[in-house]
């Protein structure tokens, strides 16, 4: 029997199916907001079957963005230009989600269709944040090292993206502590050399990633879900684990998160990742297992097959899926009919599902 497309209830939240869309950059936005690509990318992924779509890693607050031309959501004004997005998704029996983050020491960069490089000075650039001040590669511009009122800051930048996604209507929030970004610099020993409550034990490097998880559960609805996604390795001897990673999951746990949504790597350049199908599968099947809490498997997923066994095998309870939908935004539609499932079809669509 196939899981894929069975239900899957978060709190007061069910999806019509365990394919969600992974926030995806698409380095389009004008001044943080949304433009009708967006509209079309998100939208076109909603009607094609998946149960839960995400918004790009949107940028807390200016400099939170990886590059000048990123997603953000730290006004008013973005909030009200997401809405009719979220609505848009919804309507199609889709959930809208965002991804909440700050780039740290990787921002200030260059799209990456145009070389991806730091952008060093002019109206495109500045100065980047860590939590200490080590650049991501050799030769690149040293990052500020934050002080503990700007931590303070950063904190009550998350809160307030918080708010504002929930104005737009979002009705789940995934807090972005993966990929080298800041919250998991602040959670890797390779990023982070703090001699404060902010570095050097495990438990002083969670601290701002669960201090920042405590206060946007306290201002979400208790029905809405909240998301985390992490890097589980660092990839790399002396980082970051997937040891630590169940230890973190299991606090995270603790603090009314739903889902851990398992990626890797990001945090350094040098690391060596053996790439292969379902790779990052194992990291969501042990944080399940260990910490007793809903993942996310996301990485190399592509065929239909595949994605079924993940799930009915109880390896993860959802698949996050990223350039399989950017081939095929009605993978889901696709995927459905090789498993002899069955997968929402707008009614605008009907005449070609047979």
């Amino acid at each position: 029997m196939t899981r894929l497309f069975d239900p899957f209830t978060l709190r007061g939240i069910t999806f019509r199916n365990r394919v969600f869309v992974s926030p995806m950059c698409q380095y389009s936005s004008d001044d943080g907001l949304p433009v009708p690509w967006h509209f079309v990318h998100l939208g076109s992924r909603a009607v094609g079957g998946a149960s839960l779509v995400f918004v790009e890693a949107s940028g807390v607050s200016p400099e939170g963005r990886i590059t000048f031309w990123d997603s953000g959501i730290w006004s008013q004004r973005h909030a009200d230009a997401f809405r009719p997005i979220a609505q848009f998704i919804e309507a199609q029996g889709a959930v809208a989600g965002i991804q909440l983050a700050h780039a740290g020491r990787k921002a200030s960069t260059d799209k990456p269709w145009l070389g991806g490089r730091v952008i060093a000075e002019g109206p495109h650039s500045w100065t980047t944040l860590a939590p200490s001040a080590i650049p991501f590669r050799e030769g690149e511009p040293v990052p500020h090292a934050l002080t503990l009122a700007e931590i303070d800051e950063v904190v009550a930048q998350f809160v307030r993206a918080a708010q504002y996604a929930l104005d737009a209507g979002f009705r789940v929030i995934e807090i972005h502590a993966a990929h080298g970004y800041l919250l998991h610099q602040f959670l890797s020993p390779m990023s982070n050399a703090r001699d404060d409550e902010y570095g050097g034990s495990l438990e002083n490097r969670m601290r701002l990633t669960l201090r920042i998880t405590k206060a946007i559960r306290e201002v979400m609805p208790d029905e809405l879900p909240l998301f985390v996604r992490i890097s589980a390795s660092d990839w790399v001897d002396g980082g970051w684990t997937i040891d630590d990673s169940v230890v973190l999951a299991r606090e995270l746990k603790t603090l009314g998160v739903d889902l851990i949504d398992c990626s890797s790597g990001g945090n350094v350049p040098n690391a060596k990742i053996e790439l292969m199908p379902g790779y990052q599968v194992p990291f969501a099947t042990r944080i399940r297992r260990d910490a007793e809490i809903a993942t996310g498997a996301v990485g190399l997923i592509t065929e239909a097959e595949q994605a079924d066994e993940i799930i009915s095998s109880g390896r993860a309870d959802a698949l996050l899926l990223a350039r399989a939908l950017l081939r095929d935004p009605y993978w889901p539609m696709h995927a459905a009919k090789k498993l002899g499932a069955t997968a929402p079809w707008p009614p605008q669509y009907e005449r070609a599902v047979r």
